[in-house]
């Protein structure tokens, strides 16, 4: 059998296209759910705790194709969640002579230069993609950065691939928009990972600098985000190893959360609601996230967090969102343990805490899982 890497790309534009008009009629025709999962937010007793298992890589597609698809006809997600762009290649604008194909540079060895001027790297049967090179190489060339290769959040067209998501399926589904790398991940996408943990210590008035331009550029995506009319906003910024933060809870504080506070309170102003996501042990933060005006917490990583824990510590003033092992459980779990563990994650954080849970994927589901463990997973995150 020719290893689905292997087939040529129009064919796996084919499987995805047809997986992607599949997968979307299903959800526009289905039994609405929006409000299911406005009162899963709210914590206020839904039926059931809502799902959303759209959470794939192009690989997960290409290898399942139907199979996939049909998994999705028949248990269609509550939530829509909806990236104007892909978030490892970024807006491209109309006018762009040398526009990056996605597909192409996620599936195969490649190279290439978002707006932002960060250069991605993707290696042959790997999943995602990872800066390789930044443009904020010293402090100096900072304000020609922000004068002249800043992008403009208000970039005509930069969001009309949302639009026409979110007026599909608007008042059927729960309609959830992104800013992706919010802060932290785009920080250090700019100046290099390295550099970055130098910097909150030896150059934080730079650092201040910039934070303040990327909180303004989600602000301004904010209010575009506000004319389409979402539900809610998934912010993402990574923040935890598998052990622990990646800086103290005091910097965090004193850095970044009044930046998050600034966002969060616009997207509320707006009417969205605030979904984080922060892959790794965040335990230290969460607190104060929830301070910072955080709905919904994603996507609290098994194999890095007590989930029971945080459930007993959090639940009830949080909702949360995922929670299921991509890692390890959905690649080497049995069926049986895959449905135990989602009734285990809604007897401990859903139903205790007015059903506040939006069951998911702790990230992306890897290719290699069996298509009978998909099969499993979406049966048990629809059981009512």
């Amino acid at each position: 059998m020719t290893d689905f890497r292997q087939i040529p790309l129009d064919q796996m534009r084919a499987v995805v296209d047809r997986f992607e008009q599949r997968r979307q009629n299903a959800m526009a025709t289905a039994t609405p759910v929006r409000d299911l999962v406005k009162r899963a937010i709210r914590r206020q007793t839904p039926a059931r705790c809502p799902s959303r298992l759209y959470r794939l890589s192009y690989d997960v597609i290409v290898r399942h194709g139907d199979g996939l698809a049909d998994l999705f006809c028949e248990f269609p997600d509550d939530v829509a969640f909806i990236a104007p762009y892909y978030i490892f290649v970024g807006y491209q604008p109309p006018e762009r002579k040398d526009r990056i194909d996605t597909l192409k540079v996620l599936m195969e060895n490649a190279r290439w230069t978002d707006e932002w001027g960060t250069t991605w790297g993707h290696a042959f049967g790997g999943v995602g993609a990872t800066p390789v090179d930044h443009p904020i190489k010293d402090w100096s060339q900072l304000d020609d950065y922000l004068k002249k290769q800043f992008p403009d959040p208000h970039a005509p067209g930069r969001l009309n691939a949302a639009k026409a998501a979110a007026d599909k399926f608007r008042g059927n589904r729960y309609v959830m928009g992104t800013v992706q790398m919010a802060l932290f991940e785009r920080l250090h996408a700019l100046r290099g990972f390295e550099n970055t943990f130098e910097d909150v210590y030896t150059c934080e008035s730079e650092v201040r600098r910039l934070l303040e331009a990327l909180t303004e550029f989600a602000l301004g995506l904010l209010d575009e985000w506000a004319k389409i009319g979402p539900d809610g906003i998934l912010f993402t910024d990574d923040w935890g190893t598998q052990q622990s933060l990646m800086i103290s809870p005091k910097m965090w504080r004193a850095l970044f959360q009044p930046c998050y506070r600034r966002m969060f309170d616009r997207a509320h102003r707006a009417g969205l609601d605030v979904i984080f996501h922060s892959c790794g042990n965040v335990t230290e933060i969460v607190g104060g996230l929830i301070e910072a005006g955080v709905d919904a917490l994603d996507p609290l990583q098994p194999g890095a967090m007590d989930l029971a824990a945080i459930a007993k510590e959090f639940g009830g003033r949080v909702a949360f969102h995922g929670g299921i092992d991509d890692q390890h459980l959905l690649t080497q779990g049995t069926p049986g343990q895959i449905r135990d563990s989602v009734r285990w994650l809604i007897d401990t954080m859903g139903r205790p805490y007015g059903n506040g849970l939006i069951l998911s994927p702790a990230n992306s589901i890897p290719p290699e899982t069996p298509l009978e463990n998909l099969r499993a997973l979406f049966e048990a995150c629809h059981q009512k």
